[in-house]
């Protein structure tokens, strides 16, 4: 497994080594260890998710505010999605920047994002079958979010209209947004 800092202090970018031969493949997905020795971190997952998502299905950008912060390890089994990190942590210098990277099952990459990050993704397939692990539970007093199209982030999305939960529609732009972080 070889894991490269990504582009704002904190994210993660996990690429598995892949055995392929005629029969298929195999990859360790995951390694507790290996993971903490790499990041330098001290963490534990203790919650699984997971969605299947029609194609142009955006979700985000979440996050779970303190006490019930999450750092995620994500990534697609099936399928492929653009993933979105933005920096919500006051004090970062990389305060409201963000990092997008593609995640497919063709790359396996996974894509650590830890808790003072609003998280989202857009599927870029039909039935994409996104995972990822959580560092703490969930807990729905605890959810926040930020709109996905908020022109004060200016993400690429490549899409003008995705199709959103009611939830996703009503989140608030980021110059309104009072971080928790």
């Amino acid at each position: 497994m070889k894991i490269t800092k990504g582009d704002l202090n904190g994210l993660f970018i996990i690429e598995p080594t892949v055995f392929e031969d005629a029969r298929g493949y195999f990859f360790e997905s995951f390694n507790q260890q290996e993971f903490n020795n790499q990041t330098g971190l001290d963490i534990t997952f203790v919650q699984d998710n997971e969605s299947l998502s029609e194609k142009g299905v955006l979700r985000g950008l979440h996050f779970q505010a303190p006490p019930f912060a999450q750092g995620k390890l994500v990534r697609v089994i099936k399928g492929s999605v653009l993933d979105v990190a933005v920096d919500i942590r006051k004090n970062s210098p990389t305060y409201g920047q963000h990092q997008t990277i593609v995640l497919s099952e063709k790359n396996k990459r996974q894509f650590y994002v830890p808790a003072g990050f609003a998280h989202g993704f857009l599927t870029l397939e039909d039935n994409t079958l996104f995972s990822y692990k959580c560092t703490n539970y969930y807990n729905k007093q605890s959810e926040g979010g930020i709109l996905w199209d908020d022109s004060t982030l200016n993400i690429q999305w490549g899409i003008n209209q995705p199709k959103l939960s009611e939830k996703d529609v009503f989140l608030t732009n980021f110059n309104t947004f009072a971080s928790p972080f």
